[in-house]
């Protein structure tokens, strides 16, 4: 007795992998950009006397296969601005407008859910 059994579809012949892999890249991607937006908005909002200089500074760089960093390229009072410098209160009046803070809430809170629209885009891919 002879048993022939064939495979085929997304998951044998690599389809899966490839557009799993996909999504977590648009996935990553996705979530980059969201925390990019939210703190150019954030600090619109907040700088009492914007220059342009340091959002034009506000960048995103891939640094590993799974991670991006949103930045502001080293700007030298970027921890000033933030409030976590030096010269920020108690010795200066001025605690720091806390924005790099809150788009890291933001990105922590929205991601999951960021992550999720990436997944369900590339589910067909998956065979799902």
């Amino acid at each position: 007795m002879s048993i022939s059994v064939h495979i085929s579809g997304p998951l044998f012949d690599g389809r899966a992998a490839r557009a799993a892999q996909d999504a977590c890249d648009d996935a990553r991607e996705d979530i980059a950009e969201f925390a990019e937006e939210r703190a150019l908005t954030d600090m619109g909002a907040h700088f009492r006397n914007p220059t342009g200089y340091y959002v034009s500074r506000v960048t995103t760089t891939r640094v590993s296969g799974d991670t991006s960093l949103v930045h502001d390229q080293g700007v030298v009072y970027g921890p000033w601005l933030e409030g976590v410098g030096s010269r920020n209160a108690p010795v200066t009046r001025f605690a720091g407008y806390g924005h790099w803070r809150r788009t890291k809430e933001a990105a922590r809170s929205r991601g999951p859910e960021i992550a999720e629209r990436a997944v369900r885009r590339h589910l067909p891919g998956m065979g799902g």
